[in-house]
């Protein structure tokens, strides 16, 4: 939310948002806005790493936006253009993203290592129900609708049919 009223702040007319994280390059909502992105638009993103996290993979990209005539301002480092003092900014900047993101990726490794020790590690979200929950709900099926034992039960239609699938199995 934070996001959106800064770029509000900065008059932008068009926002998107994507579900993806930075890291990916095929990003379905990005790809689209630089297809659209014309000479003498101006590309604004609230910091770097929602651009890219790689230096080379955000340096390329605002390289090419910069050749098409496209402006990229980047809010928590300034606009972007061709000029020596805004290319060294930018690669210093970028190369700090990539080792940030670098330095997540590393602790992330080192604390699910640490987490696999335990006897009762388990990788992924916890379940949301119990066993018997959901026992109860499948037994519920056998009379009631889906959205019936969604309503009484609290468990989502998705999580019925993926319990029902493996429990057929």
């Amino acid at each position: 939310m934070i996001r959106y009223k800064a770029l509000e702040a900065e008059g932008c007319e068009k926002i998107y948002s994507e579900k993806f994280t930075g890291t990916k390059t095929d990003r379905p909502k990005f790809r689209e806005l630089l297809s659209i992105l014309q000479a003498g638009d101006t590309l604004v993103v609230t910091k770097l790493d929602r651009l890219a996290r790689s230096m080379t993979q955000s340096s390329e990209l605002v390289k090419t936006l910069l050749e098409r005539g496209i402006k990229v301002n980047i809010l928590n480092i300034g606009m972007m253009d061709n000029t020596p003092t805004s290319k060294l900014i930018k690669n210093i900047f970028f190369s700090f993203a990539e080792f940030e993101r670098d330095m997540i990726v590393e602790r992330t490794q080192e604390g699910k290592a640490i987490a696999k020790q335990r006897e009762d590690f388990r990788e992924g979200r916890p379940n949301k129900f119990k066993k018997k929950q959901i026992e109860h709900a499948l037994k519920l099926l056998e009379n009631q609708s889906y959205k019936e034992v969604e309503n009484m039960t609290g468990i989502s239609k998705s999580t019925l049919i993926r319990s029902k699938k493996k429990a057929t199995l």
